[in-house]
């Protein structure tokens, strides 16, 4: 059986807001209160196991890496497997990454373009594995995490809008609401789907949260999505074969 999960059409089952949530770019955090975008301190950059350097940013009291997790390895050396497979669609066989249980990487359209724009794609068991792909000190958000973002930026409605890169060099036109103010600075590198095929470059962006969720009889993980529609985010759960990138909060 194919999975289609398309955040932006609203194909994958999305929870009422009400029941999930509690109520680098120059700029200013409007509101809240205002102060200058900056990076933590003490901590301009992180840098991973492969020696790719990250700007970090900070937003309220938390440190975030300031792009998308581009790491090949976990943190004791052991490299996480490349899936390749399905071609630039993505549509594999179930030997290929539909049927994963463990962690596996992958570029969208495996064009080494995207790699160095949008950062590499992780199913969930690469994200939490437990030799852990952050930097040491750092982690994969855990849901509660996500919302502490989202409730400092304002609420899901507008945090989306603060939270995306400006413009639509990278975003699809009209990128809605994108002013970046909390200079999280995110680009729309899109998802890979459980049967494979790779969506909505340009158009959206998605992030693992460390959190699983049951449903159905069966194991899922949370994610959050932003959209070039709005400036909301979106909450959403998906089976661990999904691909998403993955961004790294300092513990």
């Amino acid at each position: 059986m194919k999975y289609f999960l398309i955040p932006i059409l609203m194909l994958v089952s999305k929870i009422a807001l009400s029941q999930i949530m509690l109520p680098a770019y120059q700029g200013v955090v409007a509101k809240i209160p205002t102060v200058a975008v900056k990076s933590c301190p003490g901590l301009a950059t992180v840098t991973d196991v492969d020696n790719n350097a990250y700007n970090t940013v900070l937003i309220g009291t938390q440190c975030w890496m300031a792009s998308n997790l581009r790491v090949t390895k976990y943190n004791n050396g052991t490299l996480i497997p490349l899936d390749n497979s399905g071609g630039s669609s993505g549509n594999g066989s179930t030997e290929t990454w539909t049927e994963k249980t463990s962690g596996a990487r992958t570029v969208y359209a495996h064009n080494a373009t995207n790699l160095a724009t949008y950062g590499y794609l992780y199913n969930w068991y690469a994200a939490t594995d437990t030799r852990k792909i952050c930097p040491s000190g750092w982690g994969i958000p855990t849901d509660p995490e996500w919302t502490t973002l989202t409730t400092f930026l304002e609420g899901l409605t507008v945090a989306g809008g603060k939270m995306k890169s400006t413009g639509t060099t990278y975003w699809t036109s009209p990128n809605t609401g994108a002013d970046n103010l909390s200079g999280f600075s995110a680009l729309p590198g899109g998802y890979r789907n459980l049967d494979g095929s790779f969506n909505w470059i340009r158009g959206s962006t998605v992030f693992w949260s460390a959190n699983e969720y049951y449903f159905n009889f069966k194991v899922n993980a949370w994610y959050r999505s932003l959209s070039y529609l709005n400036d909301d985010v979106n909450k959403y759960y998906s089976l661990k074969p999904f691909g998403a990138s993955v961004r790294c909060l300092r513990d």
